[in-house]
């Protein structure tokens, strides 16, 4: 209860205040509380330690390792989400407390890459769909195609941005020879929306799965069953990304695309591939609008815009478009190509071999990604 009450105090206060507001007619103040960085992540952390505790799983923990599973820095702030039983057994053993330097060459290559991904990919898309979606008036009357290049935009910059990290963190625990569960598995190959979020932040849904979904799931009573259980899981991961009811909405949307993909397997009906795959990619932008809309009705005026009909789009404004965004529309093609075609940084480390290739890619990703070091970008999850 401490922890969801701290939880709820630095993150939802002002969403409190305002909906009282809303409701009376009140002015209470906002608080304006400043959010300490990655607390959603290190309480759910903290939460799996104390239930499980409870339930007798983390008895011979002494309290250096309980200390270090908590403050262990590399994946702190923006996950993984770590689990006790994976890494405080990894902490106890002494074999681990000698420079390992096949891990740390592994640490290397998947830490430059997860800076390339964050400063060459992700940083630029996010700064010019944010530029859009912030410019964005109430009732604005936008196009088809720019609707769906700036949302497709957002929805590949937060894969980059959020995987960077998480490469990143992966890496730099290989550094300590301390392996980090992998948070993404080419999440825009997925078939279905099931299968989507079996491959997107792979460590919260496990979290959710195990603390929310299977708290509530009961087989032998249909109002807690799977639909009703998978709906609650994603109302609460919806509320814990952010104090807004657009994330709420977000939620929603995605539990009941979740459910259908699921209700479709157990009648067995099948997609042909051609239409399953695209389908959850629009699935998966449409959703994301509702995440990085500020308003419902942002949000409703990039769904009017994405599903006006395309003969009010000029080729003239689409060639305008992408001759005033050469760079950004030609870094976008690299990181759709990438999230389609190439393999993913868990499949690059399985094969890793200490060789001249990969020293010269690792040497050549870190290099640009200093030297692409002109600026302060945050990382997109450092405000949840």
């Amino acid at each position: 209860m401490a922890n969801v009450s701290l939880l709820g105090y630095y993150k939802y206060t002002d969403f409190f205040i305002e909906n009282v507001n809303f409701l009376t007619g009140g002015d209470m103040a906002l608080k304006n509380i400043i959010l300490p960085i990655g607390i959603s992540f290190f309480t759910f952390q903290l939460i799996a330690y104390l239930v499980d505790s409870y339930r007798g799983k983390t008895e011979g923990y002494d309290i250096l390792n309980y200390l270090l599973f908590i403050t262990f820095f590399p994946q702190l702030i923006v996950g993984p989400i770590i689990h006790h039983h994976e890494v405080v057994p990894q902490f106890e053993d002494r074999g681990r407390k000698t420079i390992n330097w096949n891990n740390v060459s592994i640490g290397l290559l998947l830490f430059s890459i997860g800076c390339a991904k964050k400063l060459l990919l992700a940083d630029p898309l996010t700064e010019n769909a944010q530029a859009f979606f912030g410019g964005i008036q109430s009732g604005a009357a936008l196009q088809f195609y720019e609707t769906w290049f700036y949302s497709i935009e957002y929805t590949v910059s937060y894969y980059f941005d959020l995987s960077g990290y998480a490469d990143m963190a992966i890496g730099l625990g290989f550094f300590f020879n301390i392996l980090i569960p992998a948070n993404f598995n080419s999440p825009y190959k997925a078939r279905n929306f099931q299968d989507y979020w079996r491959r997107w932040h792979m460590t919260l849904s496990r979290f959710l799965s195990d603390y929310i979904f299977r708290s509530v799931y009961r087989k032998d009573k249909k109002w807690r069953g799977y639909y009703v259980a998978t709906m609650v899981t994603f109302l609460v991961s919806g509320f814990w990304h952010g104090a807004g009811w657009t994330f709420v909405a977000w939620g929603i949307m995605n539990g009941a695309l979740v459910c259908i993909a699921a209700w479709m397997k157990r009648k067995d009906v099948k997609l042909p591939s051609l239409l399953a795959y695209p389908l959850t990619a629009v699935g998966v932008v449409v959703a994301r609008v509702l995440f990085v809309s500020d308003s419902f009705e942002q949000a409703k005026s990039v769904y009017q815009g994405m599903f006006r009909l395309m003969g009010s789009t000029k080729l003239e404004q689409v060639k305008e478009l992408v001759t005033g965004n050469k760079t950004i529309c030609a870094t976008l093609a690299i990181a759709i190509c990438i999230c389609w075609f190439a393999p993913n940084s868990g499949e690059i480390s399985e094969k890793f071999k200490p060789n001249v290739k990969y020293a010269v890619l690792t040497a050549v990703l870190l290099a640009v990604s200093i030297m692409s070091m002109n600026k302060v970008a945050t990382f997109l999850y450092f405000q949840f």
